[in-house]
C-alpha cells in the first residue's frame, strides 16, 4: 500500500485542501464499470488501483491519501459548503482575500460543485446568500455593497464574461497591487442578479470538445465577489475559479494545434498555480507568482490577509483511475 500525506502544516490554517468523490453514473454502472475509490472517514480515502503482475495474475494496489476533508458520493453541495468554504467568509468582511478552487478532470464535478443547478445550489450561490445575509444583518456595519465580475483566462489572455468578451490587460499599480483594466463590475442586490450573472457568462465561456467531454471548459473562470462599503472603499474580495479540465494530453484525442495550445496552456498555469500554494504553504522565501497569469492576477488572493480553499473533484471509476490518481497527487503536494 502506498500511503501519501500532506507535506506541512504550517500554511494549514490558510490553506485547506479538499477532495470530493462524485457518484457512479448510470452509464458507468451500465458499462460494468467499477467504483475503485473508498472514502474511508472525513479526512482519508483510498483507490484500488488494478494492476496485472508479470505471471498475469491480476491484484490491486492500493493508494492512501489523507486530506484535510474528505467528500463521499453522498455528499451533498451544502456538505461541501459548510465544511469547506463557509469559513472562508469571515475573511471577507474582515478586509481580507478569500480564494476557492474546484480542480480536476472534464467530467469530475467541478462544474457541479461550484454551479450547481436549478434545485441543487452550487457553492457560488450558497457563498452569496451567506453574504447577503451577513450584510442584512449589519454584523459588520451598514451601508455594504456587492459588486461583482466574471472572467476567464484562455490560452494566456484574459476575457469579460460580462461584456461580449472583451479582451482584458492586468496592470500593477505603484503598490505593485495587480488591477484589471477596463474589467465589467455589477452590483449584485440579492441572489438572483448572481444567478443572472453566471447564466450569461457561462453562455459565452470557451468550450471545446475533448475526448473525455463534448462539452469540456477549455478556460478557468474566475467569479469574483468585492465587498465596498458607501465611499466605494474595499473591505475584502473573494474568488471563485472553476479552473479548466485537467485531462491529460493522451486523451485529448483531437491533435489540432488549437487544442494542443490549449492543453499546454492549462497544463503550465495548473503547474504554476501548484508552485505557488505550495511556496506558501512551507513560508517560502519567494513565491513565484508571475509563472502564469493565472497566478499573477490572483497575487492579491495568496499574500496578506488571505485564505484559500481547493476542492480536487474526482471521478471514482475504474476507466478514469489515471487521471483520478493525477488529480490526487496534485491536491496532495
Amino acid at each position: 500500500m502506498k500511503r501519501h500525506k500532506s507535506s506541512s502544516k504550517r500554511g494549514e490554517d490558510r490553506i485547506r485542501v479538499c477532495v470530493r468523490k462524485r457518484p457512479v453514473m448510470k452509464r458507468e454502472v451500465k458499462a460494468s464499470d467499477k467504483d475503485i475509490v473508498d472514502a474511508e472517514s472525513t479526512t482519508t480515502l483510498t483507490v484500488n488501483e488494478p494492476k496485472v503482475a508479470v505471471d498475469l495474475k491480476p491484484y490491486l494496489l492500493q493508494h492512501e491519501f489523507r486530506f484535510d476533508e474528505v467528500f463521499d458520493e453522498n455528499c451533498t453541495n451544502d456538505d461541501v459548503y459548510v465544511r469547506a468554504t463557509r469559513p472562508l467568509i469571515s475573511c471577507l468582511f474582515e478586509g481580507g482575500s478569500a480564494t476557492c478552487f474546484a480542480y480536476g478532470q472534464t467530467g469530475a464535478g467541478k462544474t457541479h460543485t461550484m454551479m450547481g443547478n436549478k434545485d441543487t445550489p452550487g457553492l457560488y450561490l450558497l457563498a452569496a446568500n451567506d453574504i447577503f445575509s451577513l450584510i442584512q444583518s449589519g454584523k459588520y456595519g451598514r451601508g455594504l455593497h456587492v459588486w461583482v465580475s466574471f472572467f476567464e483566462i484562455y490560452c494566456g489572455q484574459l476575457f469579460d464574461l460580462l461584456n461580449k468578451r472583451n479582451r482584458l490587460h492586468p496592470r500593477e499599480d505603484g503598490s505593485h497591487r495587480v488591477c484589471i483594466a477596463g474589467l465589467t463590475e455589477t452590483e449584485a442586490v440579492d441572489s438572483n442578479v448572481l444567478v443572472e450573472v453566471l447564466e450569461y457568462g457561462n453562455s459565452v465561456r470557451s468550450k471545446g470538445a475533448t475526448g473525455v467531454n463534448p462539452d469540456s471548459s477549455r478556460s478557468h473562470a474566475i467569479l469574483q465577489m468585492e465587498i465596498r462599503d458607501d465611499n466605494d472603499h474595499r473591505n475584502g474580495r473573494i474568488s471563485f475559479i472553476d479552473l479548466a479540465g485537467s485531462e491529460r494530453a493522451a486523451d485529448v484525442t483531437d491533435t489540432d494545434k488549437q487544442t494542443r495550445l490549449e492543453g499546454a496552456e492549462i497544463n503550465q498555469s495548473l503547474l504554476a498555480l501548484k508552485e505557488c500554494i505550495r511556496s506558501i504553504d512551507q513560508d517560502s522565501r519567494h513565491t513565484p507568482f508571475r509563472q502564469s497569469k493565472l497566478t499573477h492576477i490572483l497575487k492579491d488572493s495568496f499574500v496578506g490577509n488571505s485564505k484559500t480553499c481547493m476542492i480536487a473533484n474526482i471521478s471514482p471509476t475504474q476507466t478514469a483511475c489515471e487521471n483520478t490518481l493525477n488529480t490526487l497527487r496534485y491536491a496532495d503536494r
